[in-house]
């Protein structure tokens, strides 16, 4: 049995996912920031660029081995717990092993080798957030969950400026050897908080679904199709859907392009870097605030504004591809989509919560988390070819109408909420 709903959110709650999603950013910012400038930097084309997204292919199917996650103990460790401590120290040994190598190795004659360990963190890390994200379920209570995705995406966002904006800038300065060992050391080093957690002991009887639509038992033997029948067929689900596939449709398509137009503007990879690191500390900082925002103005409210704010922030990018702008309207436009950006994370995340079932937290998490992974890999994958062909104007211009367009299933879902709130009034 869980434990009753507490006043307060405890400290080591806070520390606890705070270093797990710090330790998730660290990848994610080395993949998503760095990387892009590094390949460009070195003279690839911006179309492999843009492809580079396939390498996340773990991240759009993880789902297919969440529910083995959500259900198998490691070494008994705890349900998450295990997962995350061996998860995360393979990542770790995976960075060291970038280590040992130079960019012009790497990225020359050993590219496939380079390609497949960018496979290999992804799919430790995916594997990683699986239980991570259902172990943040469980011990965030609903009205804590808003303050609760301000800690994720704002660790995130911290752990992404870490291995995104200063590892570019360590790279710069100290070399490659040196920073990703640095890197590695402290993936190690954030693993002390869930090293000292210790997993509450779930009850042993067979898990329940528990939605409306699902009342019968599933063992921890249920099938794969039984794991997702429930999450499926919750009422108002296929509104959901929509919405998970097209909100953060506009990020997509220009973020992956955003560093490689820096180069192509003729920004030094140091200044890439300090545009990155303040414009991720903006971001942190609106991750933080988005989730007392999203407390005062409601799910509706806060996803409808975000997303407007979201849509704004990548056309304005649009702008800066005329060049002969000063680096002050760089460093604003970044400021601000990067804000825009946290908070649409935030409220997003927290409604993902919301239609997590209880007992199926890890697997009903990270089902609607890689919709949004197939969603930006398919369209990321094709950001590179806009550029090359339309030009970056063109292609910022269209993810900002995308992102206007995404709020209109938005406000269907909630609608259809609305209806069904009525009729059970009724």
């Amino acid at each position: 049995m869980l434990p009753t709903e507490p006043k307060t959110l405890p400290v080591f709650t806070v520390v606890l996912l705070s270093s797990l999603y710090f330790s998730q950013g660290l990848p994610s910012g080395f993949l998503a920031h760095a990387l892009p400038a590094l390949l460009r930097e070195y003279g690839v084309a911006v179309e492999y660029i843009g492809l580079l997204k396939l390498l996340a292919l773990p991240w759009f199917l993880k789902f297919l081995w969440a529910p083995f996650v959500d259900r198998t103990e490691v070494a008994r460790l705890g349900d998450q717990r295990g997962w995350i401590l061996t998860m995360q120290s393979a990542l770790a040994l995976l960075i060291l092993i970038l280590s040992f190598f130079t960019p012009d190795t790497l990225f020359g004659s050993f590219i496939i080798l380079f390609f497949l360990l960018v496979l290999m963190i992804n799919t430790t890390a995916a594997t990683q957030d699986i239980a991570t994200d259902g172990l943040a379920v469980k011990l965030l209570p609903e009205k804590w969950r808003g303050l609760g995705n301000s800690i994720q995406v704002s660790g995130f966002k911290a752990g992404m400026i870490l291995s995104g904006s200063l590892l570019l800038l360590s790279v710069d300065k100290l070399g490659w050897s040196l920073s990703f060992q640095f890197l590695s050391l402290c993936l190690f080093v954030l693993l002390v908080p869930s090293y000292l957690f210790k997993e509450p002991s779930e009850n042993t009887q067979p898990k329940r679904l528990k939605d409306e639509h699902c009342s019968h038992y599933t063992s921890n033997k249920s099938s794969w199709f039984d794991a997702y029948r429930g999450f499926f067929s919750q009422r108002g689900i296929r509104y959901w859907l929509v919405v998970l596939f097209t909100y953060k449709v506009a990020d997509a398509l220009g973020s992956g392009m955003i560093k490689p137009l820096l180069v192509d503007l003729e920004f030094s990879l140091t200044a890439i870097a300090e545009i990155t690191f303040w414009a991720s500390i903006c971001g942190l900082i609106a991750a933080v605030l988005a989730g007392f925002i999203y407390y005062r103005l409601g799910a509706k409210g806060s996803l409808l504004l975000f997303g407007l704010l979201q849509a704004l922030g990548i056309a304005a990018y649009g702008v800066l591809a005329k060049g002969d702008l000063s680096v002050d309207v760089v460093i604003a436009v970044a400021l601000f989509e990067q804000a825009a950006d946290g908070m649409s994370t935030v409220a997003l995340f927290a409604l993902m919560m919301g239609q997590c079932r209880k007992d199926h937290e890890g697997s009903d998490f990270t089902v609607q988390a890689c919709i949004q992974v197939v969603m930006s890999g398919l369209v990321g994958a094709l950001s590179g070819f806009v550029a090359k062909f339309a030009g970056y104007t063109t292609l910022y211009m269209v993810a900002g109408l995308l992102g206007l367009l995404a709020l209109i299933p938005v406000y269907l879902y909630f609608s259809n909420l609305a209806q069904r709130a009525n009729a059970n009034d009724q």
